[in-house]
């Protein structure tokens, strides 16, 4: 994954204590921030959970799956 933002893409801040303390909800595993896709991976779920406006959609029906 890379932290490069594209052009035209604004960033949303999250948190970093929030992230530290969010894990998947179907795994309870830790997540990986993908700051790019404004994304929390769950590698073990095989689901990305989307950030809208700075706020993490824990929903697994909201995840995208990870076609890996």
């Amino acid at each position: 994954m890379t932290d490069e933002i594209p052009t035209g893409v604004e960033a949303t801040r999250v948190d970093p204590k929030l992230l530290e303390l969010l894990v998947c909800p179907l795994t309870k595993q830790t997540l990986e921030y993908d700051s790019v896709r404004q994304e929390l991976v769950s590698r073990s779920a095989k689901l990305a959970y989307p950030i809208r406006d700075g706020i993490p959609i824990m929903l697994p029906e909201e995840a995208r799956p990870l076609n890996d």
